[in-house]
């Protein structure tokens, strides 16, 4: 006869509620916890622990503020482990990058390499009728961008749902999640290519052929229109920056 080996051993003396809030996450990130399991009652885990209520109950804020642990109150209450969701991801990417003043210039440089792989997985993995749909998709982009009236809610929408499109045909989920976090956590800056009429058309054809050259099965023009696409978000940037640090002949 086997004994399945306990979730929790007694916890260290001195430090009670960090060793608690350790093996918690511990199991949690092992699997032995799984999303939106409960977690045993303060009594159980007393009893496992070795220690009182007060650690355990510090512990579990703890966990609860790193995002592990949903406190739930009511009959079917307790300590439940959190799905942590594409929204929670991209709110922590994009707080990571405010506070430490990340420069356009690093995250233009990492979407272009995630790009430039999807890209290439899309050709290889994407079926004839998704290649056809991101064809549709960017062609009705394309003449979104051109209007003369452009809507800018409109344009985020349709970006977002091409940069997804593309990155589900890559068929690999962590690409996927990735995108999903980029979209909803930050961006690239495309919006200055949006808001920039010189750039504007020229975003919008060289989006068109780049999902022209996805159905076609041509990875070179593909890589080379991504490239394209990001070496005009670079001198837009630069063309802004220059324009706002330009001082006016009545200034001087």
């Amino acid at each position: 006869m086997t004994t399945s080996e306990p979730l929790f051993f007694p916890a260290k003396a001195g430090r009670a509620s960090e060793d608690v809030a350790l093996q918690i996450e511990a199991a949690i990130m092992a699997g032995r916890l799984a999303p939106e399991q409960r977690l045993p009652s303060e009594r159980e885990m007393q009893q496992q622990f070795g220690i009182g209520r007060g650690a355990i109950r510090e512990a579990l804020r703890a966990l609860k503020q790193k995002g592990l642990l949903d406190i739930r109150k009511g009959v079917k209450g307790g300590a439940y482990v959190c799905k942590v969701g594409m929204v929670s991801i991209g709110e922590s990417l994009a707080l990571f990058l405010k506070q430490h003043d990340v420069a356009p210039s690093a995250l233009i440089e990492f979407r272009e390499s995630v790009d430039q792989t999807l890209v290439v997985l899309a050709i290889a993995r994407g079926s004839v009728e998704a290649k056809q749909a991101l064809v549709s998709m960017a062609e009705e982009f394309e003449a979104c961008l051109r209007q003369n009236e452009h809507d800018a809610d409109r344009i985020g929408h349709l970006d977002r749902d091409l940069n997804l499109a593309l990155a589900d045909m890559a068929a690999n989920p962590i690409f996927e999640w990735i995108m999903q976090a980029l979209q909803r956590g930050f961006s690239s800056h495309d919006y200055t290519l949006y808001d920039t009429p010189m750039y504007r058309e020229r975003t919008a054809a060289n989006w068109a052929e780049t999902a022209r050259a996805i159905a076609d099965n041509d990875p070179l023009r593909a890589r080379s229109l991504i490239g394209y696409h990001y070496a005009m978000l670079r001198h837009c940037l630069s063309d802004r920056a220059a324009a706002s640090s330009r001082v006016s002949p009545d200034d001087s």
